[in-house]
């Protein structure tokens, strides 16, 4: 017998993003963002408050990087979710985490992070539903650690970890389970 929760966003998992941006003075600011994702092929939406210093930076810079946080980098990812760049200036400095700038837009990448989307801003939406942006993306950076022998983007190699929003847990991404676009196709004929 299923029980009525109400109204919760709870949708299972929610990926561990990280946005990464430049403050007016030339910093590095990155926020930990789960509220967005792949929304076309070449494009990402991010679903953020307004008020948050990487807003102001995606609105100045036209540009952000995307990163997907791995596990051995978990304490910096949560601290993302944490401090603000609004009171904390040094915000990126603390994490102990190096950035280069990208080299096809006006936003840094964080090293340490294994796969990287280098977004143009495509569009600033403001919905009733709150502040969206929509970002296309331009480049996928990627560690060769976490290449398969066809320099495709191994799962199992990436680390990755996701939010659960049910009691605001992260959890590491398990083992393969079936192929898209197969394991159902028996039920087809």
């Amino acid at each position: 017998m299923k029980k009525d929760l109400g109204v919760k966003p709870y949708v299972f998992p929610m990926p561990v993003l990280m946005i990464a941006t430049y403050n007016e003075d030339g910093t590095v600011d990155v926020m930990n963002m789960a509220w967005g994702g792949v929304c076309a092929s070449n494009m990402v939406a991010l679903n953020i408050d307004e008020d948050h210093k990487t807003a102001a930076n995606i609105k100045a810079r036209g540009a952000f990087t995307l990163s997907v946080a791995d596990v051995p980098h978990l304490e910096a990812a949560d601290f993302f979710g944490i401090a603000t760049g609004n009171k904390m200036a040094d915000k990126f400095a603390r994490s102990g985490l190096h950035a280069v700038k990208s080299g096809r837009v006006d936003a840094p990448v964080v090293e340490e992070f294994p796969l990287t989307l280098e977004c143009r801003v495509a569009e600033c939406q403001h919905t009733a539903y709150g502040f969206r942006v929509l970002g296309e993306i331009v480049n996928v950076l990627a560690e060769e650690s976490v290449l398969d022998e066809k320099g495709k983007v191994a799962p199992e190699k990436l680390n990755a970890f996701v939010f659960d929003q049910f009691q605001n847990g992260y959890y590491a991404i398990g083992g393969k389970v079936g192929q898209a676009w197969k394991s159902g196709a028996g039920l087809m004929k």
